[in-house]
This record gives structure tokens, C-alpha cells and sequence, in this order.
């Protein structure tokens, strides 16, 4: 497994290439009698793999593309070395999420090399976008392929690093959704000196983000944090000292819970403009809907094997981003999201215990030795 991971991390699969990670992984799956399909759409690299004839459809669902390493020099060891330094493993996407496929591709070794019936049909689906922007070249066009020809997945394990603390003490049954934006203000462009010749549209920006970021949209629930605001662009000013700009561009997002949607959102974020007397242009981008596992069957199975392996149960939760588990959510699948520690995730030297991920090769060899039980 550690062998495996390292070869992988080694390869620069900066979003949306995969770069070869999954030459390594069809070589290790088709030892196994996987049927594997390499789907590609629009240069994005997929793969799908699938062993067994009938009964219910279980997918671990991942991805090998990372986040670029940041500035290299200050990297405790070279991002892409995966170097071992006692019981850490360093190197970028070693937890977010190289570590959970190797993880999952050795508890499937153990489990099919150990079970004499298979009483489900196990796949493997990963991408190399996950980290990336693009809308039709991934995860959720596969899923719609699948749902027309009605391969449905019954149970989705996902490996999201979504641990806390410790391997396994958090889980995720659900996701907020996520709606981005992009206002632009238009005022009046002119000489600074003239304030009554002008309208200022950074000024105007200044009161319409007071006012949403004291805003509460929704107050959440027993799952879901509440609905959350974000800017992370604001773009304005012609470059001169002297000179009021004539627009302001600003880029924002929406993390909602259950308790808000789509509709309700984009209304009360109009009402705000129109309430400040503003003249403006919008364009809306929905990201994911939120989705949540209400069922307990898959639930019970993830943390009776987390209890039997680590000692403890996780904690089920909707918290972080999106992941491509909002795709699979079209099918009404019963999804969990569980995988390594989260602290160091998309930072310099991102890193891994190897004794967890050995616990979390564990837990998910645990995981199908249950759900062919209870097939």
C-alpha cells in the first residue's frame, strides 16, 4: 500500500491531469479481475472499475488530482518526494486523496482474496477534476450515463479526508450545497476632486458587504451548519490616483444548508441590492445541491466497523465543501464520506500518519466484509 502511494504521490497530477496515476492503478486492479473502463470527457481522464455479477452496486468513489504545491522551498521535503520521516508521509494529495485510493485498493485485495462469495458488485470510480472547475468533464456525466441506462449505486464510500483529530473520528453524511456568484456595480466614472459628478461603486460595495456579511440566512440543524457567506474576489479602480472607476466586479459564495435553497437565496441577495438602490448585473453559478443520508443501513456499517477496528465511532456530520459525492446524490445513494486527517490538507507539507492509514485499510476492509453479509 505504502509502495503504491508513494508511486503516486510522486506523479504531478496538478488538476485536471492525471498524469499516469491511473496506468498504476488499472495494473493493481486488473490483478484482481476488475473490469475497468478508462472514460474520458472533454481531456479529462476517468476511471471505472467494477467486479461481480449481481446484487447491490457498493462504489468507492475518488480522485487523483491535487492542488498545486504552493512555493516548493518551503516545503519541509520536496512536495512530490513522498519522503517517509518516522511515521509521517509527506508529499501533496497524500491525504486529500491518494492516501484513501491506496487504502482502498489493498482492503480490496484483502477482502476479495479472503471472501469466497461475492454477494454485491463492487466498483472503484475516480476522476482526475475533482479539484478543478470544469462542467462537463467528470464525476457528475458519468453519473447521469449511469442513471440512464440504470446502473444505480445502492452504497457510496467516499475518500474525503474527513477526520478531525484522529483516522475515522468524523465522517460525512451529507454536504452543504454550493452556490457561487459574480456581481458587477456600475457607477459613474470621473475626476476624484468632483464627488457630485460621480458615483462611486467601491463605496457603494462597502455598505452592500456590511450588510451580507451580518445577514443570517438560515440558523442550520442537527447536521448542517448555517448558511454561510463568502467573497474571494473584488476587482475595481482604473489604475489611477485620480480617477473614480465606472465598475466593481465582485466574486462570491454561498455553502447553504437544507434549510436553504437555491431560489431563496438569490432573492434575499437581489433584495439587498435593490434595498441600496444599486444598478447591477449578476450572473449565478449552482455548484452542488445538499444532499444527506437519512437511511442508517450504510451508516451502521461504517460505524460498526470503525468501532471494531479503531476502538471508537465516528462523528457523523455535514461540515467542509463540496465533494463529488453531490453527483452520486442524484441516485438517491446511501453515501458516507471517511478518510484520513484533514489538518494539513491543500498546505505546505501535507502529510499522513501511516499507522492510520494502515487503520484506515482496515476499516474499509471491515466495511465490505459487512456489506457482503448483509447482501
Amino acid at each position: 500500500m505504502i509502495e503504491l502511494l508513494q508511486s503516486l504521490i510522486k506523479i504531478k497530477s496538478l488538476s485536471p491531469k492525471d498524469m499516469g496515476c491511473f496506468d498504476l492503478i488499472e495494473k493493481e486492479l486488473s490483478e484482481l479481475n476488475f473490469n475497468i473502463k478508462r472514460i474520458n470527457y472533454q481531456n479529462v481522464e476517468n476511471l471505472y472499475a467494477s467486479v461481480g455479477s449481481s446484487g447491490k452496486l457498493f462504489c468507492f468513489l475518488g480522485h487523483t488530482d491535487v492542488v498545486p504545491s504552493g512555493p516548493e522551498e518551503k516545503w519541509k521535503h520536496p512536495p512530490f518526494s513522498a519522503t517517509i520521516e518516522d511515521d509521517l508521509l509527506y508529499g501533496r494529495g497524500v491525504a486529500d486523496m491518494k492516501g484513501s485510493v491506496a487504502a482502498f485498493i489493498e482492503a480490496s485485495k484483502d477482502f476479495l482474496s479472503s471472501s469466497e462469495d461475492l454477494n454485491f458488485r463492487l466498483a472503484i470510480l475516480l476522476t482526475s477534476n475533482e479539484e478543478g472547475t470544469s462542467k462537463d468533464g467528470f464525476i457528475d456525466k458519468i453519473i447521469e450515463n449511469m442513471i440512464q441506462e440504470n446502473e444505480i449505486i445502492d452504497y457510496c464510500l467516499v475518500g474525503e479526508p474527513t477526520a478531525s483529530e484522529k483516522v475515522a473520528d468524523c465522517a460525512r453524511i451529507g454536504r452543504r450545497g454550493s452556490l457561487g456568484g459574480h456581481l458587477k456595480l456600475f457607477g459613474k466614472q470621473g475626476h476624484i476632486a468632483y464627488p457630485e459628478k460621480v458615483i462611486n461603486p467601491i463605496l457603494k460595495s462597502g455598505e452592500l458587504i456590511s450588510k451580507l456579511n451580518n445577514k443570517i440566512w438560515d440558523d442550520g440543524n442537527d447536521y448542517f451548519d448555517p448558511t454561510s457567506f463568502q467573497i474571494s474576489n473584488i476587482n475595481s479602480g482604473t489604475g489611477a490616483h485620480n480617477v473614480v472607476p465606472g465598475e466593481l466586479e465582485l466574486t462570491f459564495n454561498f455553502r447553504f444548508s437544507p434549510e436553504s435553497t437555491e431560489e431563496s437565496l438569490k432573492s434575499k441577495f437581489e433584495a439587498l441590492l435593490k434595498e441600496l438602490n444599486i444598478n447591477y448585473s449578476l450572473t449565478w453559478d449552482l455548484n452542488g445541491l445538499p444532499y444527506y443520508t437519512q437511511n442508517n443501513f450504510f451508516k451502521n456499517i461504517v460505524s460498526n466497523s470503525v468501532q471494531e477496528v479503531a476502538g471508537y465511532t465516528p462523528e457523523f456530520n455535514a461540515k467542509g465543501g463540496t465533494s463529488d459525492g453531490r453527483f452520486v446524490a442524484k441516485m438517491n445513494t446511501e453515501i458516507i464520506e471517511l478518510g484520513p486527517v484533514n489538518k494539513s490538507i491543500h498546505q505546505i507539507d501535507e502529510h499522513v500518519k501511516i499507522s492510520e492509514l494502515f487503520t484506515l485499510k482496515e476499516i474499509y476492509t471491515k466495511i465490505l466484509i459487512k456489506v457482503n453479509q448483509a447482501s
